[in-house]
């Protein structure tokens, strides 16, 4: 099992854009980019993700839990400030849920694992917290010990 966090406000990955290409062979024709911010939220992701990564990515079906802790809003009452950071009061406003995981599925490509569609049990949570982050926890699903209780 590997389990690490990423400090700081967590980003939501953003539809991409369309542009056109300037210059060569190819100008003219329309691309999809990464908005930047979604971008340098992967790259980041995907620097403290080396930093616990196994010698091999997981190949086989993984199990992934990912929790993310927003920034509770400086306008908020002492009474919802309690509760947000109890637990009880979750963050419903944008951006989704699936937003955020999406992202850092995608950032952990190639590091943690070979590829997202190794991902077949997926727990995400939204929560505020005066230390935002996101805990990230993945562990290889041992398919012989599932099949055996078949």
């Amino acid at each position: 099992m590997i389990e690490f966090i990423i400090p700081g406000q967590p980003v939501a990955q953003a539809r991409p854009r369309a542009g056109k290409i300037q210059r060569g062979k190819k100008r003219g024709q329309t691309v999809l980019y990464d908005p930047q911010e979604s971008k340098n939220y992967k790259n980041y992701v995907s620097i403290i993700a080396k930093q616990h990564a196994p010698k091999i990515p997981f190949e086989g079906a993984l199990q992934v839990s990912i929790k993310i802790y927003r920034q509770i809003p400086k306008s908020t009452t002492k009474k919802d400030r309690a509760l947000f950071l109890a637990g009880i009061k979750r963050p419903v406003t944008k951006a989704d849920t699936s937003n955020y995981v999406k992202g850092i599925e995608d950032a952990l490509n190639g590091i943690i694992y070979k590829d997202d569609s190794q991902i077949v049990d997926l727990y995400a949570a939204k929560y505020y917290s005066d230390n935002p982050r996101v805990e990230i926890s993945v562990r290889e699903i041992d398919e012989i010990a599932i099949g055996g209780m078949l």
